[in-house]
């Protein structure tokens, strides 16, 4: 007997899987083929932290990504039509002259090793850095969320969520003795005594070489303290490669343990705290969204439960702001008005090209050949830039980048270290998501 059939003319479609989830899939399956030294990965960033010198009045050099196929994206304006507000006689305003100890050590910088083999054998040369190229090293030692543009399936059981406090994000290091925090473009916040492990000089508190800490952290200004919202190593263990449910589970029971999370005293200047972590369920995303805090709440940080600690920037980890939980989720300038345009800031390639942090990078527009060659002393491959962001924004068609709305600005700030990624630039011109929702 024949089964009962759907009406005529009725179609089932499969729901459709963005392109973020496609990326989020495709990270997962990388970590379960591949697996890398993270526990030597980790003692020698341990061993480097303490040993590299640094001068604060150096400007931090830009990532030099290594380059791979590129997704190309035609801007809808011819070249010679993109705005440029910085030309000619008037390049010097935006795009000033470097005085020539900082271009010599810019040039020296771009011999720094590229990401992957700083991440594998050649990572014992970066030990050996100095100046510009160590803070390079160190501004590529964080994981960094994309914006989140869906919500992931099975949001309530594979992901936990973070209400994010404002402040400078860092990675803190306690070895040798003392501890040291490196902001995200890699220049030293802080050298500080502590009760990490082997934190600060004393008797309690001191440890073996082999005994270090590393902490992935923001430093929240309104009371001096360091929030902690992700552990990377804890007394020389690497936790790397570990599940972030892993790592959530160290971090709130082993940290407490050390004194770390005590007021200030004379060994330790800092106060710590862990950064409460919750299941995203409608309970846990309404306690994180608008549930009292003792610090000021800067969006959300979303991390899926088998994520391990990658370096860079990955799908795994989101990071959503929207009016209600942020002050900052616009730009704002300098006096915290946020501009009439948004802007975001991209790097030149080698081809004239710019684009995006993904790996491979998001080519948004081709720079005008001619205005390279005027101004090939400050514009050279690596060199962050500013982009106005026009009214047609980034259109996206199958996940793919069809139309970048971009005008020239003129260089990013010097304490910028790398280029926006893809995933802002599309929050920013893309309709708003129910993050609340019945149904998951």
């Amino acid at each position: 007997m024949a089964g009962p059939h759907a009406p005529a003319g009725r179609v089932h479609k499969r729901n459709t899987i963005s392109d973020q989830q496609k990326r989020r899939e495709l990270a997962l399956k990388r970590q379960t083929e591949s697996r890398r030294d993270s526990q030597q990965h980790a003692r020698r960033l341990a061993a480097s932290a303490l040993s590299l010198s640094s001068s604060s009045a150096e400007e931090p050099a830009e990532f030099n990504f290594r380059q791979e196929e590129k997704v190309h994206v035609l801007p809808e304006q011819p070249l010679d039509e993109l705005t440029i507000t910085a030309v000619n006689d008037h390049v010097d305003e935006d795009l000033p002259p470097q005085a020539k100890e900082e271009e010599e050590e810019e040039e020296a910088a771009s011999t720094v090793p590229n990401w992957k083999r700083l991440d594998g054998a050649g990572f014992q040369e970066a030990t050996k850095l100095k100046g510009a190229r160590a803070r390079q090293w160190f501004a590529r030692q964080l994981m960094l969320p994309e914006w989140m543009l869906d919500i992931p399936p099975r949001l309530n059981r594979e992901w936990y969520v973070l209400p994010r406090p404002a402040g400078k994000r860092c990675l803190v290091v306690s070895s040798n003795g003392t501890t040291v925090s490196r902001l995200r473009n890699g220049r030293i916040l802080h050298y500080f005594p502590s009760a990490l492990p082997n934190g600060a000089r004393t008797k309690n508190v001191a440890g073996t070489g082999h005994t270090f800490c590393i902490l992935d952290c923001i430093f929240h200004e309104a009371d001096q303290s360091y929030y902690v919202i992700d552990m990377i190593c804890w007394r020389g263990y690497s936790l790397y490669d570990c599940s972030a449910e892993f790592r959530f589970f160290w971090l709130n029971s082993k940290l407490a343990e050390t004194g770390a999370c005590d007021p200030p005293s004379t060994y330790h200047r800092y106060q710590f705290h862990v950064v409460p972590i919750y299941d995203c369920d409608r309970a846990g995303l309404q306690d994180a969204y608008n549930g009292p805090l003792p610090y000021i709440r800067d969006g959300l940080l979303f991390y899926n439960r088998h994520a391990h600690y990658e370096l860079g920037l990955t799908p795994l980890c989101l990071v959503w702001k929207d009016e209600n939980c942020s002050q900052y989720f616009l730009d704002t300038d300098s006096n915290g008005i946020v501009p009439t345009q948004q802007h975001v800031v991209l790097e030149l390639q080698e081809d004239g090209t710019v684009g995006t942090i993904d790996d491979p990078p998001v080519i948004l527009a081709n720079m005008p050949r001619q205005f390279l060659q005027q101004n090939e002393k400050h514009l050279k491959p690596g060199s962050l830039l500013r982009f106005a962001v026009g009214d047609q924004g980034l259109r996206i068609i199958d996940g793919k980048p069809i139309v970048a709305d971009v005008h020239f600005q003129g260089a990013a700030t010097r304490g910028r270290a790398f280029a926006d990624s893809c995933s802002k630039f599309s929050r920013m011109t893309r309709k708003k998501i129910q993050l609340w929702r019945a149904e998951w």
